[in-house]
């Protein structure tokens, strides 16, 4: 009997292991960069990670929905920088030498912030629309929208940078609770959180959600409504994705037609790492937020040991196919 417990404790462990390999190096990573630069460990990096990571864990849990039925959004990066150009324009200051909309009064936060929404959720409907009905592979039909995006926000924005943001805007950012110490963006990351949890856990839409990634013919069988939900799945996505392209303005202090390039990988191997599979059916809102802050450690702490850019990206790159690799290995074995 010992024998047997000893055998099952060895293999959970080893399980374990293997199932979380990515985060624990980036870990043992992280606190020997703490170690070399004692200032990494700092209260100030803390609240600059926890800003950066709130904003990307928004995009992440948008994107994680899209996963978790076997598809994809590669348009969210594009969707947000779109999101932050729409934001920053409404709400440039009244007496801004360069307004986009000289005579447009000043809108309240919470307006500019549904007028971004709402427009955002329309490049979600098209991309759920093209998915279900049209029957396109999730990765060209956002491939096609992420272009498409850009193209529009060029010619809306003119390419030119959009600047001159309010200070109640702004505010958003560099204010928060107990003197700044516990950011709003922090805030807002917090509800979009518990509303995805309750989401993903307690409805009838995540119920559905979770059918389809499993088996979608057998959850079309079982009455399931899949181009339906498969539409809210990615208007729900993008909505996210207009969220954090408002807050990143609100960071910034501006924006421009190529920010958040390039985000809608990082968001994907955060959802990976956190335990998201990209064979679908499997993801938590909790896992995704380590995966997120995960990732966000592993920069940060290349930036502190003093690793030129270039070569930030290349391991990026390397974590990303590893831990799609590793997904895959997982679903190969239980097959």
């Amino acid at each position: 009997m010992e024998t047997t417990k000893s055998k099952f404790s060895a293999k959970s462990i080893k399980s374990f292991l293997g199932n979380n390999a990515i985060i624990i190096l980036l870990v043992i990573i992280s606190i020997g960069v703490g170690i070399a630069r004692p200032a990494f460990f700092s209260w100030d990096n803390f609240v600059n990670l926890m800003k950066n990571t709130s904003i990307r864990y928004i995009i992440a849990l948008g994107i994680s929905g899209c996963l978790i039925t076997t598809g994809n959004d590669l348009s969210a990066g594009r969707t947000v920088g779109f999101a932050a150009c729409i934001a920053a324009i409404l709400l440039q200051r009244g007496d801004y030498a360069s307004r986009f909309y000289p005579n447009l009064p000043e809108l309240p936060l919470f307006v500019v912030l549904l007028i971004v929404v709402a427009v955002c959720a329309v490049i979600g409907l098209a991309n759920g629309l093209v998915v279900s009905y049209l029957k396109v592979q999730p990765f060209i039909a956002t491939l096609g929208m992420q272009t498409i995006v850009y193209g529009i926000c060029l010619v809306y924005t003119g390419a030119v940078p959009i600047g001159g943001l309010r200070s109640d805007f702004t505010n958003l950012a560099t204010g928060g609770l107990f003197g700044g110490q516990f950011s709003y963006i922090f805030l807002f990351a917090i509800v979009v959180c518990a509303f995805m949890w309750f989401l993903y856990n307690k409805t009838r839409h995540g119920k559905y959600m979770y059918a389809i990634g499993g088996n979608e013919v057998a959850a079309e069988v079982a009455g399931v409504n899949v181009p339906k939900t498969k539409i809210k799945i990615y208007m729900l996505a993008s909505s996210l994705f207009a969220v954090a392209g408002f807050l990143m303005a609100a960071k910034s202090g501006g924006a421009s037609v190529n920010t958040a390039q390039g985000y809608e990988l990082d968001a994907i191997a955060a959802c990976t790492i956190g335990g998201v599979s990209t064979t679908g059916g499997i993801g938590k809102v909790s896992g995704i937020f380590v995966g997120v802050l995960v990732f966000e450690l592993l920069k940060i702490a290349m930036q502190f040991m003093g690793i030129e850019t270039s070569y930030t990206y290349i391991v990026q790159g390397l974590v990303i196919i590893v831990a799609v690799a590793m997904d895959i290995r997982k679903y190969l074995a239980k097959k």
